[in-house]
């Protein structure tokens, strides 16, 4: 049993690890497509519909997951699919009141960013357009979590896993071959190529939901058989169940709409920004795509880099619930030690290819601002570590039952950003949303380490101690790739394009530098410490 439990998370892991590389993966054809204007007419779109994705699931999935493992735990099946019942009539009535808001508010949230006398950039009604079309995947997605909840609380990650790589799949084929048709065969209008792409969230949603919907049926007879053969039968008290819930959903879905907020302020505060400094709508759609697609790159080797650190954070909740404290602390240095080994170096890294790296991803043919990208992604490349350490921090907050105290730091960091975004872009331009978000987050971080300390005794000094040899191990790999790319850019022939000059570049570059660091990195007694540990 226990080995198939290990199996089916392992499966879970690598088909979100598998859907969010997919997601990083289609950004490149599709702005290639579209162009810096369609994408951030997309992100106009996107930005809001992620908000209120979130606010209408709640972080129930989640909750629902660690509730039905409870209960099928004490033997009492019944229990999770009453609350199966009950939480898919709660989120197709959360899925159309979120519909009809996010609808409804489709001229409003288009008024926050265009502006009507500025014909320069994309217009009011383009806006609506693409955000009404959104806004019907929230009919589908909120019931299709509540399944993959149920199915994972069941210890059964394969529906879960299968339905998300699938409905990801569907939603990049839908969004590619969509905006390529509207564009190239109908001559279609920009606006109705990223509409195509937008609404591919609702077609995804079915397809995940028809796997779910498929994988139930079928298992329909041999769970209820399983449900009228329970030890423990007794139904409980509808409110008594949500109560429940909301206890464990709030802390969810709070640190989920952390980020996704602080995307919302930089989406909706950039444009009239810049504007009130007299750059055309145009420049400032321009800046607002840059930052959005600098931001994704940040965030590929973060999900890398959480992916392994996190992996230790149920051993933390266990060993704090049995008052193990040592193993904690131990536990602890451990996952940002994993969390710094592989973040540190990719930050570096883009920090010092920023210019090749913006322009070989999203640059081909001058498009897409390569140069701006570029700047924007050096001074963005460190926020990798600052995403990861809040990331981490409050997972372990959570598992030292610290959910209400991390949401206090979550506020204080968002009411920071909102400030600093109206305040720094007026003395740093473009590079002041990225400033906002660094000291945003890191203010979140500050208070949640402060809290960990507090509550566990955690020392900071001794970890800082055990990471000097990945410091500078990374100063190492920094100098080395910093050599490569002067040298190839002395070395390669004027007459290529700036475009397979970057490509080379950065291939080259990026080779010689995760070689120098992984090969005198696994000879590091740190790394080979961490090894052996995790192996236990």
């Amino acid at each position: 049993m226990e080995n198939k439990f290990i199996r089916g998370t392992l499966f879970l892991t690598i088909a979100t690890l598998l859907s969010k590389i997919l997601g990083f993966i289609y950004i490149i054809p599709f702005t290639f497509l579209v162009g810096e204007q369609g994408y951030i007419l997309y992100k106009y779109a996107y930005t809001p519909y992620t908000l209120m994705l979130s606010l209408s699931t709640i972080g129930l999935p989640l909750a629902v997951s660690k509730f039905v493992s409870k209960y099928n735990a004490l033997g009492n099946y019944r229990v999770g699919l009453t609350l199966l019942k009950y939480g898919t009539y709660l989120m197709i009535l959360s899925g159309i009141i979120s519909f009809t808001v996010l609808y409804l508010m489709a001229p409003f949230l288009a008024g926050l960013v265009i502006d009507p006398n500025d014909q320069t950039g994309n217009s009011l009604a383009d806006v609506q357009h693409v955000i009404r079309l959104v806004s019907f995947a929230l009919l589908i997605i909120p019931v299709m979590s509540i399944f993959r909840g149920y199915f994972q609380g069941s210890q059964s990650m394969g529906p879960s896993a299968l339905s998300t790589v699938i409905e990801q799949l569907v939603r990049i084929i839908f969004i590619l071959v969509g905006a390529y048709v509207t564009i190239h065969i109908f001559n279609g209008s920009l606006t109705n190529a990223v509409g195509v792409a937008t609404f591919a969230a609702f077609i995804g949603g079915i397809a995940g939901f028809i796997i779910l919907l498929v994988v139930f049926l079928k298992r329909r007879a041999l769970i209820k058989k399983q449900r009228d053969l329970s030890s423990s039968n007794e139904d409980i008290n509808i409110i008594s169940m949500f109560k429940e819930l909301s206890g464990y959903a709030i802390p969810f879905v709070i640190t989920g709409l952390a980020l996704p907020i602080y995307q919302t302020i930089d989406t909706y505060t950039i444009n009239p920004l810049f504007q009130s400094m007299n750059y055309t709508l145009g420049e400032a759609e321009t800046i607002n795509a840059v930052i959005g697609l600098v931001q994704i790159l940040v965030l590929v080797p973060v999900s890398l880099a959480t992916a392994f650190g996190m992996s230790l954070i149920p051993g933390i909740t266990s060993a704090f619930i049995s008052n193990r404290m040592i193993e904690v602390q131990s536990k602890i240095s451990q996952t940002i030690q994993i969390l710094m080994f592989f973040t540190l170096p990719a930050a570096m890294g883009l920090c010092i290819l920023g210019e090749p790296i913006y322009r070989m991803v999203f640059g081909y043919e001058n498009k897409n601002s390569p140069e701006l990208g570029g700047f924007i992604l050096q001074w963005y490349s460190l926020a990798a570590i600052v995403f990861a350490l809040f990331t981490v921090t409050s997972a372990i907050m959570q598992g030292i039952n610290k959910q209400n105290k991390l949401i206090t730091g979550i506020i204080l960091g968002i009411c920071l950003k909102i400030v600093l975004n109206f305040k720094l872009v007026l003395y740093f331009e473009e590079v002041g949303p990225v400033l906002a978000t660094y000291l945003g987050f890191i203010i979140s971080i500050i208070y949640n380490i402060f809290i960990i300390k507090r509550t566990i005794g955690f020392k900071i000094i001794p970890l800082l101690k055990t990471i000097k040899s990945i410091l500078l191990l990374v100063l190492a790999m920094t100098l080395a790739v910093w050599c490569v790319k002067e040298l190839l850019e002395l070395w390669l022939p004027g007459t290529l394009s700036l475009y397979y000059r970057s490509l080379i570049i950065s291939i080259i570059s990026i080779i010689i530098g995760i070689s120098l660091y992984l090969g005198v990195g696994s000879r590091l007694t740190l790394v080979k410490n961490l090894a052996m540990k995790n192996r236990k």
